[in-house]
């Protein structure tokens, strides 16, 4: 405990206070450490369980071999596709809220969270008509080949049933991030991973008694894991004594003002989720045409490098509820004081994570197939990974800050430079005229996440995003 102590009292004083100009008081350096962790750990968590709904999928299809695996994740990029305007929604949800409650105006986080779940419920329901409808073509333009493709639509089509619960439970989430309670969306997606580990294993192969449904089956468990996540989701705002409280009798109405503060960050983001999409969705097509062994190999290191991005991506979220509501307190100080606690825990997460990656490489991959081939590529793949993890989360804490910031316009800035344009160039030259293939691409991956990291890091410094109102 005392080496603790000495090591946090060492980063306090000879690192995180260094160049802040300090504009009122200021917790001691246990009392910094430990609201960062309250809000930090429950979000990563909760982001590394929603990975993990994908990474479970993919080993228990795995046994059904590399064109299950490879129909499963072929389906990703067409969600998070409908998914973007849902996410961009949410980003202005959690800024906004974490600003009113930093100013203590509850109605007004309040009012934030009724409109947020009308837009929700209303944009989530046409979109899952359209990828119901439409599931046969969105699986071709994403590459399904011919012993993919009924796999890849059955499951995408399952999943669009789930839609409109799953995305009322990532509103309310985000809401509930913004005024620091994170540990809701943590309990949310532990009972929805566990509800899909034990329906996939009761339904993928057709054990005790129930169906063999294979890739369906795998679908049916994640959308009966959300939508329990979203009753449990819905049931947190319920109550009279929490902080965010709905009730029907309230005025459920499109407030202007309110939407009109949403929409200042939400838009940005939108414009960044579509260039991320796009970005991510031409970069799937390049390593689909790679073949099915190859895709299927990819898939698997996907779901490893998620790992790690869902705990960059959960201490983001907690860094963008810190600098919201110390900005809406006007302490930009105290909000770079977060940034900095939160990029010294995740320096020590992601370097744990990269050794990891790199001493048991085999075994890793191991647990999701027994293809020799896959094996072999991915452990030179997971040495690329381990490189990655670091820079990785550094981007993601200078990303956490803008967003929390509302700087959500220079975030699609570099989404458009980073995502858009130099990781899909930089695979199709790596892959195909340089023909590195598969480690062409995942090389392209470290360029794209190197260069997040110098925008957004360069963008922090500057501190310009302190002076953003919302």
């Amino acid at each position: 405990m005392s080496g603790t102590s000495g090591i946090l009292k060492y980063v306090s004083s000879e690192h995180l206070a260094r160049k802040i100009d300090f504009q009122g008081p200021v917790p001691s350096t246990k009392e910094v450490y430990r609201r960062a962790l309250n809000i930090a750990w429950p979000s990563a968590a909760e982001t590394v369980l929603v990975s993990l709904v994908g990474s479970v999928d993919t080993i228990m299809v795995g046994g059904l071999g590399p064109a299950a695996i490879a129909a499963v994740g072929l389906t990703n990029q067409p969600k998070f596709i409908l998914l973007a305007l849902i996410n961009s929604l949410n980003v202005g949800v959690t800024t906004v809220v974490a600003r009113r409650r930093g100013q203590e105006n509850r109605e007004g986080a309040q009012k934030c969270v009724r409109v947020a779940l009308m837009i929700t419920f209303t944009l989530s329901l046409i979109l899952a008509i359209l990828g119901f409808v439409f599931a046969e073509p969105i699986m071709s333009i994403s590459g399904a080949a011919a012993d993919t493709m009924q796999d890849s639509i059955d499951y995408f089509r399952i999943l669009m049933i789930g839609f409109v619960p799953m995305c009322i439970g990532l509103t309310v989430n985000a809401a509930q991030r913004g005024v620091g309670n994170t540990r809701i969306a943590m309990t949310t997606n532990l009972t929805s991973n566990g509800i899909n580990l034990i329906f996939n294993y009761l339904l993928i192969h057709g054990n005790l008694g129930f169906p063999r449904l294979e890739v369906k089956g795998a679908a049916l468990a994640t959308i009966l894991g959300s939508t329990v996540a979203c009753l449990m989701s819905i049931r947190s705002i319920l109550p009279h004594d929490t902080y965010l409280h709905i009730r029907l009798r309230d005025k459920w109405r499109l407030d202007k003002e309110t939407l009109g503060s949403i929409w200042k960050i939400s838009y940005s983001a939108v414009i960044e989720q579509l260039f991320m999409r796009i970005g991510f969705f031409t970069y799937v097509r390049i390593v689909a045409g790679l073949g099915t062994i190859a895709f299927a190999t990819h898939q698997i290191c996907m779901n490893v490098i998620n790992l790690s991005f869902s705990f960059g991506d959960g201490f983001s979220i907690a860094i963008a509820s810190l600098v919201g509501q110390s900005l809406g307190a006007k302490r930009p100080d105290m909000a770079k004081l977060y940034v900095k606690v939160n990029k010294v825990l995740l320096y020590a997460i992601s370097g744990t994570l990269s050794v990891i990656f790199v001493v048991f490489r085999y075994q890793i991959i191991g647990l999701f197939t027994d293809e020799a081939a896959i094996i072999t590529e991915a452990g030179t793949l997971m040495l690329i990974i381990a490189a990655t993890t670091v820079i990785q989360t550094s981007a993601l804490s200078y990303t956490g800050c803008l967003r929390g910031a509302g700087d959500a316009r220079y975030i699609a800035i570099t989404a458009f430079i980073s995502i858009a344009i130099i990781r899909p160039l930089s695979a199709w030259v790596l892959c195909y005229p340089v023909g590195w293939g598969l480690v062409g691409a995942w090389i392209s991956l470290f360029i794209d996440q190197c260069m997040r990291c110098i925008l957004n890091g360069t963008r922090f410094h500057k501190g310009k995003w302190a002076e953003i109102e919302v």
